[in-house]
């Protein structure tokens, strides 16, 4: 939401991955934005990895951390809107990029830095039982995974496909790695179907590997075809059996299929066919750079060096673009110092034909890979602002929250209510008269009609996130009544200053829509739009009830009845800290998929097994749906604060001061509140208050139920369910709700 103002935008400018290129122009762009230009970036995952300390990793000179560049921090420093989802195509005639799982997007101008895979993927048995060095964030895991699993073994005998460079330093990095875990019971073997290893590097630097290896005990067969991997073997031509423990495959770059349909010219390989300004041939407005382009001329290795050294050169010429300027041409290196980290503290360097050995080399390497990806890393692992950034502004100022963290606090609106007075009408089976989650009116054919209205302020620059996020949110009063959703009506205002873009955004939102409506059985009937200063989406929602006993109210808690809660607090506060570029990617993507989880599973769990009241958790936070709940039911409640589940991320950023701007208001509500002072942490304290956007349902079940309830729901897919307090007697002192923590 800090992309330029809707009345200038003119040029869309897509960026597709987080390569090293493109960090490099998110980083240009914070600094210098081009006004008139919306810039997305598109990723498959929020966390970027640096290939040039892979292999460090993996000898475990370096923490998982250290290599990690998250991305979406860094875009919205740039200004720019994140998008994670796997582009899978392009459609240059339309100017439209493809992605997984959602409608397409529109571009002006594209760039993708998005890699390669390895090849020989498609032989027999390497999908399912190699370890494949790319993508490089799946390999990152993997590693981790696998040398966990194999601690418990005495011996193990690990086979590398391909003697490249990515091949030989993962080699010298395991056998690093596991000998002294293992006593040096390791064999490592380095397969290679060239005549020698370091194919296209200088003889001696080959030669100097071969010594290497040598003195580490790494055996290295070469003019070796490997032709199936199975669970504990490596096949190889002539019928010759290799046992193995594990198979890392690094058998060269292959194409990435996005290009495939395109039209886009491409080598023998499937590479994308590039020309000095990084435009792809033929086509002005598609970029490529790094591993998934072609070089047109003599061809460049595969080398995280290029996409280095082209960084600047895409930066400069995206923005000339933009601004019709001239554009500059990439001139590659024929020669560029080659480091090869031999895993234990030393290093093997090559430029002109000369190589040399040495740990000072491996000390140069060290500086310059930290000193790259220090560069962009914006937040620690914890969410606190790195040195290099802190004297770095956000775009755009402090904004206020969207999402349900937008709704006028519980006080205002019961106050407003209040003094309109109630109406009456023996139709009326829920009301004003008895607020609830949802209204519902009996019909003159004895029909019971349960419906709710719901819209809220635009959390993010994504329309599509936006509408899927906005329907689960309104469908969700339903749910929690135990009423299935049939039907809804749509009411969006676009930003009015929008106009040549306002189709577009408006079917976004409508196909995120579609996708919440259609999976939770919901029929969308019509709707209604309008312009206004910005995005906002709504839905009035109805559906049937057997008959009113049927419904749930939000009254008729008993004492000794356990409460429950289905999805982990902490939206309001992730989605604020986001808008100020503090959350770490990650902790956003695990926010998302909780506000995406329909509350449907969790009814029909809650259904089969009737509780005694049940609401949703939404803009007035758990302390105040609770109140709400309480009031309704004449009692009040203890809440374990040390069995509430958070988001990732959520507990952290409220301790450091962070906060939803709904927060306040909701904070009220302490004032009914007693916290016992060894549940005093203030941040867990302050979790209580945070505004859900599309949260989860709160349910009050009898003792002797809440156990098989919690396992229901479990099992239909709302993993962090928790039993988190009960519900009391009134108390003497008129608080509603006592805070404890058992834990």
């Amino acid at each position: 939401m800090r992309s330029p103002s809707a009345d200038s935008i003119r040029h869309d400018l897509v960026l597709v991955g987080g390569g090293h290129a493109h960090v490099q122009v998110l980083t240009r762009w914070a600094m210098a934005p081009v006004r008139g230009v919306r810039l997305t970036l598109v990723v498959d995952r929020p966390i970027a990895v640096y290939s040039g300390m892979v292999p460090g990793f993996v000898a475990g000179q370096y923490p998982r951390e250290a290599l990690e560049i998250d991305v979406r921090p860094l875009a919205l420093r740039a200004g720019a809107r994140c998008i994670v989802a796997p582009a899978i195509g392009l459609d240059t005639g339309a100017r439209r990029l493809a992605l997984e799982g959602r409608p397409p997007i529109a571009y002006d101008t594209v760039s993708f830095d998005v890699g390669s895979t390895v090849a020989g993927l498609g032989l027999p048995g390497v999908r399912e039982h190699a370890i494949p060095t790319r993508p490089i964030g799946e390999f990152v895991g993997r590693v981790d995974e696998e040398l966990a699993a194999g601690r418990d073994r005495d011996a193990a005998r690990i086979v590398v496909v391909g003697a490249g460079a990515g091949g030989v330093e993962v080699a010298f990095a395991l056998a690093a790695r596991l000998r002294p875990e293992r006593a040096g019971r390791v064999e490592v073997l380095l397969l290679e179907s060239g005549p020698r290893v370091l194919p296209g590097y200088a003889a001696s630097a080959a030669a100097r590997v071969q010594a290497a290896a040598a003195t580490r005990g790494i055996a290295i067969r070469t003019g070796t075809r490997v032709t199936r991997v199975e669970a504990d073997a490596v096949h190889l031509g002539g019928g010759e059996r290799l046992p193995a423990d594990a198979v890392v495959w690094v058998a060269g770059a292959a194409a990435l299929p996005i290009f495939d349909g395109s039209g886009l010219e491409t080598d023998e390989g499937g590479f994308v066919r590039i020309r000095p300004t990084l435009q792809c041939a033929g086509r002005d407005e598609v970029f490529a750079v790094g591993d998934c382009a072609a070089w047109t001329g003599p061809g460049l290795a595969k080398a995280g060096v290029y996409a280095v050294r082209q960084g600047p050169v895409l930066a400069h010429n995206l923005i000339a673009r933009t601004r019709g300027e001239r554009l500059r041409a990439y001139r590659p290196q024929r020669d560029f110092l080659s480091l090869l980290n031999l895993g234990d503290g030393g290093a093997i360097g090559t430029k002109w034909g000369v190589s040399v050995e040495g740990t000072t080399l491996f000390s140069l390497k060290d500086w310059i890979d930290r000193r790259f990806v220090r560069r962009f890393q914006v937040l620690d692992q914890d969410g606190a602002v790195t040195p290099d950034f802190a004297a770095q502004p956000m775009p755009g100022g402090d904004m206020l929250c969207g999402g349900c963290a937008a709704k006028v606090g519980e006080s205002s609106l019961t106050r407003a209510l209040e003094r309109l007075g109630v109406p009456s009408h023996p139709a009326v089976v829920l009301g004003l008269a008895q607020p609830d989650d949802a209204a519902a009116v009996e019909t003159e054919r004895g029909e019971i009609v349960a419906a709710t209205v719901d819209s809220f302020r635009a959390f993010a620059d994504d329309p599509y996130l936006v509408g899927r996020v906005a329907a689960v949110n309104a469908v969700s009063d339903l749910w929690a009544k135990g009423v299935a959703p049939r039907f809804a009506l749509a009411q969006v205002s676009v930003p009015e200053a929008e106009p040549a873009r306002a189709e577009e955004t408006l079917y976004q939102v409508m196909a995120g829509a579609r996708a919440a409506l259609d999976a939770d059985g919901v029929t969308l009937v019509g709707g209604h739009t309008t312009t206004g200063p910005e995005l906002v989406v709504g839905f009035a929602v109805w559906g049937f009830a057997a008959s009113a006993d049927a419904l749930i109210r939000i009254g008729g808690a008993a004492p000794g009845d356990q409460l429950i809660l289905t999805k982990p607090l902490g939206t309001g506060v992730i989605l604020q800290a986001d808008m100020r570029g503090l959350a770490r990617g990650e902790w956003v993507e695990a926010a998302a998929a909780s506000m995406l989880r329909s509350n449907g599973p969790a009814a029909r769990a809650m259904v089969a097994r009737r509780p005694s009241a049940a609401t949703d958790v939404t803009g007035f936070g758990l302390a105040g749906h609770l109140g709400e709940m309480l009031r309704a039911s004449k009692g009040s409640a203890v809440l374990d604060l040390a069995a509430i589940p958070a988001l990732p991320g959520a507990v952290a950023l409220l301790g450091r001061g962070i906060r939803s701007t709904a927060h306040p208001e909701n904070a009220r509500a302490r004032r009914a509140m007693l916290v016992e002072p060894d549940a005093a942490r203030p941040e867990a304290v302050d979790l209580l208050f945070d505004p859900q956007t599309s949260g989860g349902l709160l349910l009050a079940v009898p003792r002797e139920r809440s156990p098989a309830m919690l396992s229901a729901l479990r099992a239909a897919g709302d993993g962090a369910a928790a039993i988190i307090g009960a519900v009391a007697p009134p108390r003497p002192d008129g608080a509603l709700i006592r805070v404890v923590a058992t834990r």
